[in-house]
């Protein structure tokens, strides 16, 4: 029978349950999904703590979720950008979590063949939100960026888009995440003591723009590295961004124009349109799109733990199908410096890819190659407008 995770009260994870739903029926324009994997954003959280509760209220019981990438197994009358055993990546607003789904044909794009599963399903929200960031920041040629939670689902991204702008990027993280944000092109900086310090001392000609990722102090300093106010964008601390002086929503020509987790327009045509590209780019090898984590559906309130954590390289993801090895031998590859292991993919369902490996504390970014570059495409995303 399908499941979903849904909550009837605000809180933690531990309000969070698995209820049986009946089988969704697409209406006209619609398609039934088989989520096979499907993504965590730290929205996801806030929503569920009720801390966006006066713009975005809940309506108990209360799905949840965005992004999510699976098979399309029903049409509604009138579609036809797709057909039944279509593998698609997609957004469905609050909703992804499930086994089951129906969303608008017209939020969904092909998957490609050799992109990893667990990486398509936690791709959408991510992605847009890190191509926004960067598009509405205008960062060109030239320009210092710096991105705070580089290591992160959005940060990680954002850097590479910033990177492939031609900008120069230094990215704040913990210090076990230095040699990932080297491996990605970006300046690491870590985010203990005096981090302005630092930061200036990686930028002595001053920085240009500021992506907060995290939230936290980081527009303070921002503030004390005299970054202007229009260069300013924070994808958690939307109030901040208005005391600070920016602009919280961004100018209207370029692209996605509210903040992360209130946006719809990531399911737009253009929305739609961007996360095939980045898609493509990253089955090519030459995004990185690290998966730090995938949990069973019976484990949401342990992935939800460990995101709220705030301490994860990449995304995690809940697999419909998991196998292979299990979310803690994961933790161990990272965290406790195993030297080498070996896994195919950790989705039971076929994707064309190589097995990958983990070497010391480089994260298992699924569907690449052990000590494989990942050079930033020179055209493919450089503008949009």
């Amino acid at each position: 029978m399908p499941k979903a995770i849904t909550y009837s009260r605000y809180g933690g994870p531990e309000v969070l349950e698995i209820v049986d739903i009946p089988m969704p029926e697409p209406a006209d324009g619609e398609v039934l999904i088989e989520v096979i994997a499907a993504g965590l954003n730290p929205a996801d959280s806030r929503l569920r703590e009720g801390l966006l509760a006066e713009r975005m209220p809940a309506h108990f019981p209360q799905g949840q979720g965005s992004d999510f990438a699976g098979f399309v197994r029903a049409t509604g009358r009138g579609v036809t950008q797709c057909e039944v055993n279509d593998a698609v990546i997609g957004h469905a607003s609050r909703a992804s979590h499930a086994t089951h789904l129906t969303v608008p044909a017209t939020n969904l794009t092909p998957k490609p063949p050799h992109l990893p599963w667990e990486v398509a399903g936690g791709l959408f929200v991510t992605g847009t939100t890190a191509w926004a960031a960067v598009n509405e920041l205008g960062i060109s040629a030239g320009d210092t960026v710096v991105i705070s939670a580089a290591a992160g689902g959005v940060g990680c991204i954002a850097a590479q888009l910033a990177a492939l702008r031609g900008a120069t990027v230094i990215g704040t993280a913990s210090e076990r995440n230095i040699d990932f944000l080297r491996q990605i092109g970006v300046i690491p900086v870590v985010h203990d003591g005096d981090i302005v310090t630092s930061i200036r001392e990686a930028a002595p000609n001053g920085v240009d723009a500021y992506l907060d990722a995290f939230g936290g102090d980081n527009l303070e300093t921002a503030r004390a590295l005299r970054v202007p106010p229009g260069r300013v964008r924070s994808v958690v601390d939307w109030d901040g961004v208005l005391d600070y002086g920016s602009d919280e929503y961004g100018s209207s020509e370029h692209g996605v124009t509210e903040p992360a987790a209130e946006s719809e327009l990531r399911a737009d045509a253009r929305g739609v349109a961007i996360v095939a590209k980045l898609a493509r780019l990253a089955e090519q090898h030459r995004l990185l799109v690290p998966v730090s984590d995938i949990f069973p559906l019976e484990q949401v309130r342990e992935a939800f733990e460990e995101l709220d954590r705030g301490h994860t390289r990449g995304k995690i993801v809940l697999g419909m199908h998991p196998v292979g090895y299990a979310h803690q031998h994961i933790h161990e590859a990272i965290w406790h410096g195993v030297p080498l292991k070996e896994a195919a993919a950790t989705v039971d369902v076929p994707t064309e890819h190589a097995p990958m490996r983990v070497r010391e504390n480089l994260p298992p970014v699924l569907g690449h190659l052990p000590g494989q570059r990942h050079p930033h495409p020179s055209d493919e995303l450089a503008e949009e407008h």
